[in-house]
C-alpha cells in the first residue's frame, strides 16, 4: 500500500463511480494501472464492495437509533443473528464495553420506534436496550480516516 493507493482509495470514498481515466489524471498514471491497482485492492480485501448511501429522511424513516443491547451471555450470538435478520436493523456488531451489541434502527416515526424497541426487547435472551435517538447528524459517517 502506497501513497497512490491511498489517493485512489480516498477519491473512490469521495464517489465509487469516479472512472478510471479521472482518477489517472489525478494520479497522473495510466487508466490500466489505476484499474490493475484497485483489482489488486478488491482481491486484497482492502475494497470489500461498493455500496450505495442513503438518506434515511429522504425515504421517509425519522427516526434513527443507535441500540445498545444487553444479553444473556448463553443468548449473545442467538439475539444477533435474530437482529441481523430484521430488515429496519441497518447495522448490527458484537461490542465490548458497556452494551453487548450494536444497533442501528431506522423507523418512520417515534412511536414505530417505540414498537420496534419493545420487540427487541421481547426476544428471548435479551436483558435491556439502550436506544440513543439520532436528533441531528452534524458529521456523516467517514469512508475511512485518511491520514
Amino acid at each position: 500500500m502506497d501513497e497512490r493507493d491511498l489517493k485512489i482509495l480516498e477519491l473512490l470514498a469521495n464517489n465509487s463511480r469516479i472512472p478510471a481515466t479521472k482518477i489517472a489524471r489525478a494520479l497522473a498514471i495510466s487508466d490500466v494501472a489505476v484499474k490493475k491497482r484497485i483489482q489488486r485492492l478488491e482481491r486484497d480485501g482492502v475494497i470489500k464492495g461498493y455500496r450505495l448511501e442513503v438518506d434515511p429522511k429522504k425515504l421517509g424513516y425519522n427516526a434513527v437509533a443507535y441500540v445498545g443491547v444487553n444479553v444473556s451471555s448463553e443468548s449473545l450470538l442467538e439475539v444477533a443473528h435474530e437482529l441481523a435478520q430484521r430488515d429496519d436493523a441497518v447495522f448490527v456488531a458484537l461490542a465490548s464495553g458497556d452494551h453487548d451489541i450494536m444497533v442501528e434502527l431506522w423507523a418512520h416515526d417515534g412511536g414505530e420506534m417505540q414498537a420496534k424497541l419493545k420487540a427487541i426487547k421481547e426476544i428471548k435472551g435479551v436483558e435491556n436496550v439502550y436506544p440513543a435517538i439520532l436528533l441531528d447528524v452534524i458529521k456523516e459517517r467517514s469512508k475511512f480516516p485518511l491520514r
